[in-house]
């Protein structure tokens, strides 16, 4: 296996230098984890000071280990953990994340999560097949008789927020503001961001924060057959959700819910097209048409990385951990260890192997996967139907961020 040119291994230490932001890693990441797959799975990345673990069994195991959380703070002090202060200038992004599913362990995130997990259970999911299917019918038939379209702008963008939303209880028109005020919240994620972005994304929490708070207000006054209205009613041992962890909540169903269904509809479709595989094949039936859609999910996943902190002393690898040190899980990498995949970084739809974990695992496990493989299942198999002799155009860019893994363009051609 070679070593790309911008990664520097060392083995006996398992020390990695590599640049996150070197268009050659975040262009192809696949590459690279494939390298460390070979020379260092488990290793210490000296730019992020951070272990990260890329084997398979230990991203799941630690996924489901109940000495590591997504918080810490509940147990300790940023004084004890010598962790900095908050910034004053995040005050409002940091409250609208304070409540969020993503970073709450039990008992507070079982119970946000018992109240909302109903809403997304396949049973109750399934039922928006039809409306995915007429909106995704609809989005094409603006685009159909062009001959081209940049597919993420024009379908892949507003499929997943105008279901979200319509779950939640958002009217629709209100779409291309939810994206703005997500794509602010996901440049908090990158490498190295920058001032001028943790100012947009405070903006972004003041405002979305208040759009919500306004909605709430609404919906207690009139009750609506939504999940908001369902979150605001609805108790769990004699509680109800506070203001603020409705709000919390309803932002990160709204952010989770389409942001990473978006990127994985670009990375499939332009993964499908450089396979040179026949769509027809691929999505022939219901059956095939799963597994090619977990085959994509595998192998271009939307979210590469999970942090979680050590809530206790702990060894993982051979990697000693203190209380309070935190360590990243690269989902990704995990699905292209050759210890569970055969030839991991080819393309092959009739795989019979293990899960992918692009969803997670254990009680951090995606509320929301259901929905993105509904709207996968469903709509990629209707653009490669509605749209014959599909293919990629000279621009596609992609998108340097940290946790999500997506292109900022996909141009194409029929």
């Amino acid at each position: 296996m070679t070593t790309p040119p911008f990664l520097s291994i060392d083995p006996a230490l398992r020390h990695v230098s590599l640049d996150a932001r070197n268009p050659a890693f975040y262009g192809n990441p696949n590459d690279v984890y494939a390298a460390l797959h070979a020379h260092c799975p488990t290793f210490y990345w000296t730019e992020q000071k951070q272990w990260f673990f890329t084997g398979y069994d230990h991203v799941n195991g630690l996924l489901r280990d109940r000495r590591f959380g997504r918080q810490i703070l509940h147990i300790a002090s940023r004084e004890e953990l010598g962790l900095a202060e908050p910034m004053p200038h995040l005050a409002s992004f940091d409250l609208s994340e304070r409540y969020s599913l993503l970073e709450l362990e039990p008992p507070e995130h079982t119970r946000l999560r018992t109240l909302v997990n109903r809403a997304f259970v396949s049973r109750h999911v399934e039922k928006m097949k039809p409306e995915l299917a007429e909106l995704a019918n609809r989005l094409i038939d603006g685009f159909a008789d062009k001959g081209e379209v940049e597919l993420l702008s024009a379908f892949a963008d507003i499929i997943p927020v105008t279901m979200i939303a319509r779950m939640i209880g958002i009217p629709e028109e209100m779409g291309p503001q939810l994206l703005a005020w997500s794509h602010a919240y996901v440049r908090m994620y990158m490498f190295g961001r920058t001032r001028e972005q943790e100012d947009a994304a405070e903006r972004a929490a003041k405002e979305f924060s208040h759009y919500v708070r306004t909605v709430i207000a609404e919906r207690r006054a009139e009750p609506r057959d939504d999940l908001l209205t369902h979150m605001i009613h609805t108790e769990h041992k004699g509680q109800y959700l506070t203001e603020e962890e409705l709000i919390s909540t309803t932002i990160v169903l709204l952010n989770a819910g389409h942001e990473a269904t978006v990127h994985q509809i670009g990375n499939s479709v332009r993964t499908i097209l450089d396979s040179g595989s026949d769509p027809a094949t691929l999505f022939r039936d219901e059956a095939t048409t799963e597994r090619t859609v977990e085959e994509t999910l595998r192998i271009c996943a939307p979210v590469h990385i999970f942090q979680r902190w050590a809530l206790e002393p702990a060894e993982i690898d051979g990697v000693s951990l203190k209380r309070g040190d935190k360590v990243s899980l690269i989902l990704a990498a995990a699905n292209l260890d050759p210890a569970k995949f055969t030839d991991p970084l080819s393309f092959r739809p009739d795989r019979n192997e293990a899960p992918n974990l692009s969803f997670g695992a254990g009680i951090h496990f995606c509320i929301g996967a259901p929905l993105a493989r509904l709207e996968l299942n469903v709509v990629l198999p209707i653009l490669f139907e509605r749209l014959a002799g599909l293919r990629l155009a000279k621009t596609t860019m992609v998108k340097d961020v940290y946790h999500f893994h997506g292109l900022e363009r996909l141009d194409l051609q029929w």
